[in-house]
């Protein structure tokens, strides 16, 4: 039963074991846009199956952490991005481009050459894989349009807008059919927002409402600094986040706990419910409930209690499985004390 009052959920993806992916090829390299095969250990042969045993792993580990809102662990991927960035239409995969990174390194990214479009579903069956395994709410993501735009090299539109709008056209038609599907939340990790705040505030709204045109699930966005692993330096407020209140999205995801964020800035957000990143991805050091307990509380003064969801700061696909697991957990129990109080 979820409980109804800070519910919790993951912001995505949780730790692939070391029998799935060679966790020192992924430790050592920028998130990989285009497909990166070289990082399962597994044959393709039995690689469906694999990842099918790795999914449930994760959401077990979720389970008994006591998260309220699982997802499938985004174990299926090699990024959060590039499962969905290459399998549109009009991407060459074969003749990759280059784009900056977020940390200011080049990086081969799809290579946008004729019109994007949704050929296929794709991660339909991730849904209904991960229904079928729990019987807790469910929570898929998916990259937003303005972020596989940033991570693109565009050689086919007139503007990088005019490619965003057909990514979010794309992404569109699967939000739709990952509700038919069963899913409960779907989230768009949209993290190019914050990294370029001053081409965001030029058409990233208008792509976003573009991909949740129509949709009546529960819809997220997640924005935030990159992950710990990556990107060391966090700076102590957002480039880009009340502008999120234009946006159709139902909850806005936030890192709170790494950056030490000034929390006054979820006065801008009304009209949104706030999934709170209460867990620092840049130690091992796993939190005591009572930090989260008090991580919780600071959000009071802003956002009342009804409108926030505990959550990690971001993905915890870069650490330890045992590490990952205790702070889910001191994440979960620190919940059930400010809920107790509540």
């Amino acid at each position: 039963m979820t409980n109804e009052l800070l519910p919790t959920t993951v912001v995505g993806s949780y730790v692939q074991p070391e029998w799935l992916v060679d966790r020192n090829n992924l430790k050592g390299r920028l998130p990989p846009r285009i497909r990166a095969h070289e990082i399962w250990r597994v044959d393709p042969e039995f690689l469906e199956s694999a990842q099918n045993d790795a999914t449930l792993l994760a959401i077990h580990d979720m389970e008994r952490a006591g998260i309220d809102i699982v997802t499938d662990g985004e174990v299926r991927r090699e990024s959060y991005s590039n499962r969905v960035a290459t399998a549109l239409g009009g991407v060459d995969t074969k003749n990759p481009g280059t784009a900056i990174d977020r940390t200011g390194h080049p990086n081969p990214v799809p290579r946008i050459s004729g019109p994007i479009r949704r050929k296929r579903p794709i991660e339909v069956d991730d849904v209904k894989f991960l229904r079928a395994a729990t019987d807790r709410k469910v929570k898929i993501t998916l990259p937003g349009p303005f972020t596989m735009t940033q991570q693109a090299q565009n050689d086919f539109y007139d503007s990088d807008e005019a490619a965003a709008m057909d990514y979010a056209a794309a992404v569109n038609e699967e939000i739709h059919a990952l509700f038919t599907a069963g899913a409960d939340v779907v989230q768009l990790d949209e993290p190019y927002m914050q990294a370029r705040p001053d081409i965001a505030k030029q058409y990233a709204i208008k792509a976003i409402n573009r991909a949740l045109e129509g949709v009546e699930g529960e819809t997220a966005v997640h924005i935030c600094f990159g992950y710990a692993h990556v990107v060391h330096e966090r700076p102590e407020g957002y480039s880009f986040l009340q502008e999120l209140e234009e946006c159709s999205a139902d909850q806005i995801s936030i890192e709170t706990a790494q950056s030490n964020l000034d929390l006054k800035i979820l006065n801008e957000l009304p009209s949104k419910k706030i999934i709170l990143g209460v867990l620092d991805l840049s130690t091992e050091e796993i939190e005591t409930p009572d930090t989260i307990a008090d991580r919780i509380r600071r959000a009071f003064n802003y956002v009342s209690a009804d409108r926030i969801i505990v959550a990690p700061d971001c993905g915890m696909k870069y650490m330890r499985r045992d590490v990952a697991f205790g702070k889910l957990k001191a994440m979960c129990d620190g919940a059930t004390i400010v809920r107790r109080e509540l």
